[in-house]
């Protein structure tokens, strides 16, 4: 791997008052590891988000996979992703509000807001929350036959 690293790593101080709204969106450390396939975010409010590349790439934000000017996107025709297009190749921070990852099959476009991530928690008690307050759940149908699971998850197009 030419020395490349696996990750990428972020450290931001932790802030005494985790009921300080910045807190929830903003992040203290950002590990992502491409050889796992793994995002983990640790938020400044000690909340630990931690997203599977798939379905980080189900959230993909960007206009192709979410649409636009009220037509659907292609994430919303509930495709079949293939290896390459959950395969997590690189990710960048972009300022302080965003990550943009690349995907094995080149796509880039999308820039994943840290309020996107941290509202899309996938832990079991964010879930529980947006499910009791009527918010969306992640987005993907066919998550179970690509990651070889019963469960089959959320639908798509259930975040914009």
């Amino acid at each position: 791997m030419g020395g490349r690293p696996t990750g990428l790593a972020y450290n931001r101080p932790m802030t005494p008052d985790a009921t300080d709204q910045r807190a929830t969106a903003t992040p203290a450390r950002i590990h992502a590891d491409r050889a796992a396939g793994s995002l983990e975010i640790a938020w400044r409010d000690e909340h630990l988000t931690t997203f599977d590349a798939v379905t980080l790439r189900w959230l993909c934000p960007c206009a192709y996979c979410r649409g636009e000017a009220g037509l659907p996107g292609w994430l919303d025709s509930a495709p079949e992703l293939s290896a390459d297009q959950t395969r997590l190749v690189d990710i960048q921070l972009v300022g302080q509000y965003a990550l943009a990852p690349t995907w094995g099959d080149g796509h880039h476009t999308g820039y994943y807001p840290f309020s996107l991530l941290r509202s899309m928690c996938p832990c079991p008690g964010c879930t529980a929350r947006r499910t009791a307050e009527g918010r969306p759940t992640l987005g993907r149908t066919d998550h179970a036959r690509h990651a070889g699971t019963d469960d089959p998850g959320p639908t798509p197009g259930g975040s914009r």
